[in-house]
């Protein structure tokens, strides 16, 4: 019995990705996803069973790592909390929002799939996901920082998720609108200036 090729692999996601990238998700074709790839549609389907399990794989690795990073954030948020260093849980300065747009700009085409391209797809709806889960994280945060006496304020969680979005979307927006990263870097000045979440907060 002969053995599946494994350097298939990375040539199907690296022809899905970029036919992706051009004609958005319900555009897009497997078989010229299979051609560029020089693979047969078989071949394709022995790995995939179409064209939205092939969307997934092609962003596990970006879905991964935005997870990742959700975690670690959480775990240093309460950290924080923990020593009551809650101006360093909502630290809002240029350097954090430049880790932000590394973060981004390291994985641009995952985030740029996510945003601009995943239409008709299970991720369609990926930043109001995204703002959904990080409301319902912030939220639960201050409800923790309010019990120890750490915040006064208690924000409407329906508020919450408005700024959110748009905070989100300010950063998102470098990404769709193919920011170079050196003036997507700039544009975090703006960024610092706009955006106070300590004072929001109560921090």
């Amino acid at each position: 019995m002969s053995l599946p090729d494994s350097n298939i692999d990375p040539k199907i996601l690296e022809s899905a990705k970029e036919e992706f990238l051009q004609k958005g998700f319900a555009n897009a074709s497997l078989r010229e996803i299979c051609q560029k790839a020089g693979v047969t549609t078989g071949a394709l389907y022995k790995r995939f069973s179409g064209k939205e399990e092939l969307f997934a794989a092609v962003l596990e690795p970006t879905i991964r790592d935005i997870n990742a990073l959700v975690e670690a954030v959480e775990k240093n948020n309460y950290e924080h909390l923990e020593r009551e260093e809650m101006q360093l849980v909502w630290d809002m300065s240029e350097e954090t929002h430049k880790r932000w747009i590394e973060f981004l700009y390291a994985r641009f085409d995952g985030f740029k799939l996510l945003l601009c391209c995943s239409g008709g797809s299970a991720y369609s709806t990926f930043l109001n996901d995204f703002v959904a889960e990080n409301s319902k994280h912030t939220m639960d945060f201050i409800e923790k920082a309010f019990s120890h006496g750490l915040t006064e304020n208690q924000v409407d969680e329906d508020e919450l998720h408005i700024l959110l979005t748009a905070y989100w979307s300010t950063l998102f927006e470098t990404v769709i609108h193919d920011f170079p990263k050196e003036k997507a870097l700039h544009h975090c000045t703006i960024i610092t200036k706009f955006f106070n979440w300590q004072a929001v907060l109560g921090f």
